[in-house]
């Protein structure tokens, strides 16, 4: 299989491994609505987030939607879309070395979206699948790069999105279209979970009722299909008396037994005459939808020049944000790709569509969704992403001066804050045990903890039994969990202590942090992890 190599590569390969869990910070100023309502935007370097994220919600994700920079070599665009900000090019020295100050833009590209890629992809649900825009500029590195770190078997379709409706007359050839790269964990899964594209009456025109049928508007799909099948070859006789066979080279679409009880039950069409080539009838009500295609259309998904108006309508300018995607397109990818009360993170919210899609299928289809964004610039972050989505949750006035109602629900906005660990791996002073419970559980199990136990952790009832994974429970002692803080109490690994721990028939993990006794210690004391009844780690 063919490989990509860049310079910078060898550093950023594993750089995702490096970077240091941090915790979240919330900002109640800036949140909206209940904070617990399941859906967060983070202000923040998106590898520092998403690594921050990642003992929350990995492996939890059903959808990801990206819109990372094109690489079109313009400075002037708020993300500096030749990846040439001051912290792209700040982490470049840091993580690449001396050879990030001579990188053309093509390699620092790749260094940038390398560790992002490779973290996205553990958010992934064995169903989920990652969608990521993208123009010519990058398209085929992107490519070549989503088969590396995702692998080349789980690639689902390269869309295409005709993101202009008028020609364009600047270059040699109009530029009208972009890309929708997709790739899944399991693209035989993901296909069979996946929803069809609902029918629109633009579409659902060509369903006629001439015959005033009780069951509603209908059309006639032919009844032939392509080659020879001896037992689809025989003779139909029609109302007018015609003796019909298939046309050349094809045979009838179905066997005779079930063409004589779809007649019996009046869903064979003859034509007005009654002596046509017979069609079966297809009620609109039947239709569930549309197979996605590869083709997506500005009329069905939108366009860059509605998506600009969206923001005007929302922020009363368009110069809010340069180059916002449409909430057309987006939900169309929801639509495809989600189903009510699964999650969608965007690591590059940018204006937020995103989160506005998200608002918008739930208002639709009563659904709860739940969005993760997570945006850098700190004033994009608050003046744009969230304040997009504030609005449209509770309702705004546009442009017009029309009250646009709100669509319900509401966020958390964070900050990132420090390191879960010092310099010395020692855990920050500061760290509450429902956010080491976290890490702790994703340590063990690569998951993220599951919202229901994560809550259960803030509560009065907090217990040191995380949850049970694959036969084993997961155990933390951690800032006397156990009620008591005293150096005889939760902080000190005794047999008295570990006899509290909530009873397991099978195999027992405990994560001891913290505590007054240690490795070294168990050592002197004469004591082998292979003696006790259980696995013990112990953090600083």
């Amino acid at each position: 299989m063919p490989t990509l190599n860049w310079i910078g590569k060898d550093a950023v390969v594993t750089h995702h491994k490096d970077v240091p869990f941090r915790l979240l910070e919330p900002v109640p100023a800036l949140s909206c609505g209940e904070p617990d309502s399941g859906n967060l935007i983070v202000q923040g370097d998106n590898l520092l987030a998403l690594k921050a994220l990642l003992p929350r919600y990995a492996g939890q994700v059903k959808c990801i939607y990206i819109d990372p920079p094109y690489n079109t070599g313009n400075e002037g665009w708020a993300y500096n879309d030749n990846v040439n900000s001051p912290e792209i090019r700040r982490w470049l020295g840091e993580v690449v070395g001396k050879e990030g100050e001579t990188l053309d833009r093509h390699d620092r590209w790749l260094c940038m979206m390398y560790p992002r890629l490779a973290l996205l992809k553990q958010f992934l649900r064995e169903d989920g699948a990652i969608f990521v825009s993208i123009d010519d500029n990058e398209v085929a590195n992107l490519r070549l790069l989503m088969d590396e770190v995702f692998g080349r078997h789980r690639f689902v379709a390269c869309n295409v999105w005709q993101k202009r409706y008028s020609r364009e007359n600047r270059g040699a050839i109009g530029d009208v279209h972009e890309y929708l790269v997709v790739y899944a964990m399991n693209p035989e899964c993901f296909q069979a979970v996946r929803n069809r594209v609902p029918i629109d009456e633009k579409q659902a025109a060509v369903y006629k009722n001439p015959n005033k049928d009780p069951r509603g508007r209908w059309r006639g799909i032919p009844m032939t299909a392509q080659g020879y099948r001896p037992n689809q070859m025989y003779e139909i006789e029609s109302p007018s008396g015609r003796k019909l066979k298939p046309p050349e080279g094809r045979c009838w679409s179905t066997v005779e037994s079930e063409f004589l009880k779809l007649k019996s039950e009046g869903r064979i069409y003859f034509g007005k005459s009654g002596g046509s080539q017979p069609s079966v009838i297809r009620y609109l009500s039947e239709v569930e939808g549309f197979v996605p295609w590869t083709w997506w259309p500005h009329d069905e998904v939108g366009h860059t020049d509605e998506a600009r108006k969206e923001v005007q309508a929302i922020f009363g300018t368009q110069t809010a944000f340069d180059t916002p995607k449409p909430t057309r397109l987006i939900q169309r990818i929801l639509q495809i790709a989600t189903k009510p009360g699964e999650i969608v993170l965007d690591s590059f919210a940018g204006s937020g569509t995103t989160g506005h899609a998200v608002l918008k299928a739930n208002a639709e289809d009563g659904g709860n969704r739940r969005f993760i964004l997570v945006e850098m610039d700190e004033n994009i972050a608050r003046n744009v992403t969230a304040e997009r989505v504030k609005r449209v949750a509770h309702g705004y006035t546009n442009a017009k001066g029309e009250k646009v109602e709100g669509l319900g629900g509401g966020f958390q906005f964070c900050k990132l804050g420090q390191p879960l660990f010092d310099a010395r791996g020692h855990i920050d002073p500061g760290v509450r045990f429902a956010e080491l419970a976290r890490f702790v559980w994703f340590m063990e199990t690569g998951m993220g903890l599951p919202v229901a136990r994560a809550s259960k952790q803030k509560a009065d009832t907090a217990s040191p039994l995380l949850g049970v994974h694959e036969g084993r429970a997961v155990y933390l002692l951690y800032n006397g969990i156990l009620k008591d803080r005293s150096i005889d109490g939760g902080n000190v690994l005794t047999t008295p202590l570990l006899q509290q721990l909530p009873p397991h028939p099978g195999r027992k993990v405990v994560y001891a942090a913290r505590c007054a006794i240690g490795a070294e210690r168990l050592r002197v004391l004469g004591i082998s992890f292979k003696q006790l009844p259980y696995d013990l780690r112990v953090a600083p």
